[in-house]
């Protein structure tokens, strides 16, 4: 009996050693990979991070230039698809933590919302130009680019509001209604307030998504050369930016592709860290 006791202690052993070395070799594997694309971009966008990169717009071949276009679109744009895709959100998954638990409805949306979070984004950007290209002319413009950008902002924004519903402790409802209070008013006062730093994260984070993007803008915003402000237009986003300089054979254009990729690379990071720093800050003590 002892005998076969140790030889299943043995056997554990064995195969928590073996585990832990797969382990610790994918995670050697990843972070080696992620260290050499950082450097590689680093090391290759490092020197053209001027300030002619945000004064001057998108240049002709063998010709100085800058950003600035791709970058102001690229704002517009993701400013636009937050403003449509995260209220819209937040009223579903307020509606699916608060008003449809248990519901045949509330479990159609959640599997329809799990479809769409996991969609390709070009899937997207094809539904966008069919729906509302095409049948507009074909009037390629910013506005269409921030709603095929909007439909990969919804699903995040909201599992994330569901999911931070779902935790607020089910005796903060009932204290709040106690004491008269009408739903809506417990929703707004009560559950957002307790909810909103995990809903602010989700909100940065669809940001540093979309941020990056190129398929949904190619058959949407098209990209534009020239500096515009216009909405209703085509415009210039960094990504498309990106995707056309890469590959053009021009060394200035396959600069600014260089500079274009750390810009996004350190704006994701930014806004990554800005999202754990508002999650951390507003965690309760243990203390």
């Amino acid at each position: 009996m002892q005998r076969a006791s140790q030889t299943i202690y043995r056997r554990r052993q064995i195969i928590n050693w073996v585990a832990t070395t797969f382990c610790c070799a994918a995670t050697a594997i990843g972070l080696f990979f992620l260290g050499w694309i950082l450097w590689t971009l680093i090391s290759k966008g490092i020197g053209y991070l001027q300030w002619s990169l945000f004064t001057q717009d998108q240049p002709p071949p063998m010709a100085e230039g800058g950003l600035r276009n791709a970058i102001i679109g690229s704002l517009m744009m993701c400013a636009m698809a937050l403003g449509i895709g995260t209220p819209l959100g937040i009223a579903a998954g307020t509606w699916l933590a608060e008003y449809g638990q248990g519901s045949r409805l509330a479990a159609v949306v959640r599997f329809v919302n799990d479809l769409l979070l996991s969609a390709p984004s070009i899937v997207l950007g094809l539904f966008v130009y069919a729906l509302f290209v095409v049948q507009t002319g074909g009037n390629f413009s910013a506005l269409a680019g921030a709603i095929a950008l909007a439909f990969i902002v919804l699903p995040v924004v909201v599992r994330t509001t569901d999911e931070m519903l779902t935790l607020v402790p089910l005796q903060m409802r009932e204290a709040a209604l106690s004491l008269g209070i009408p739903r809506w008013k417990v929703t707004l006062q009560v559950l957002y307030r307790s909810a909103l730093p995990g809903i602010l994260t989700g909100v940065l984070l669809a940001l540093a998504r979309i941020s990056g993007e190129t398929a949904p803008l190619l058959f949407t915003a098209f990209g534009n050369e020239f500096f515009s402000l216009d909405p209703t237009g085509p415009m210039a986003a960094v990504p498309l930016v990106m995707y056309k300089f890469a590959g053009s054979g021009f060394a200035n254009w396959e600069n600014l592709a260089w500079a274009g990729a750390l810009l996004i690379t350190l704006f994701v990071l930014c806004v990554s860290l800005l999202a754990r720093t508002v999650l951390l800050r507003k965690r309760p003590s243990h203390d």
